[in-house]
């Protein structure tokens, strides 16, 4: 049986703590499938078509990395793609805790589902999607955070 992993988020935009996580994850499976989820709190900067496609971008040339959009529960999205573990990024202790929570909760609804942690670089560990969103919008330089694929799109877009 192949180890498929689900890597659920909004992406908004693709950051390198994201690309810190995937990169580490990918010894770790046989296929990482980048899960770009639509939640219906959030209001996206970015549309979905073009976090996919920095996805596949930046791992162009990879065969183990896929990228799908969906809706709906993660545990749904895991048997689409035939993923047996889904993998999430831990920043601080209480990412932990929120994180927990919904890994139990995802174990309860599919016991065949397992979630697997990984904690970010220290560099990355102020990475996140909200404060890039928030320096981008009052047009500050966010290029230190992310992929080169992100920064030609967003200094494009300027």
């Amino acid at each position: 049986m192949s180890r498929i992993c689900l890597f659920p988020g909004t992406f908004d935009p693709v950051t390198l703590g994201h690309t810190d996580i995937i990169d580490r994850a990918l010894p770790l499976f046989d296929k990482l499938v980048i899960g770009i989820g639509r939640n219906s709190n959030k209001m996206p900067m970015y549309s979905e078509e073009q976090r996919l496609q920095w996805v596949l971008d930046i791992y162009k040339g990879n065969p183990k990395v896929e990228a799908v959009i969906y809706d709906g529960l993660t545990v749904d999205c895991c048997k689409k793609v035939g993923a047996n573990f889904i993998l999430r990024g831990i920043r601080y202790v209480n990412d932990f805790e929120y994180e927990k929570a919904i890994a139990d909760m995802n174990r309860s609804i599919d016991g065949h589902i397992e979630t697997v942690f990984l904690t970010c670089l220290p560099q990355y560990t102020s990475v996140a999607s909200t404060l890039v969103r928030d320096v981008i919008r009052n047009g500050g330089d966010v290029s230190q955070f992310l992929p080169e694929a992100v920064n030609r799109t967003i200094e494009k877009n300027k």
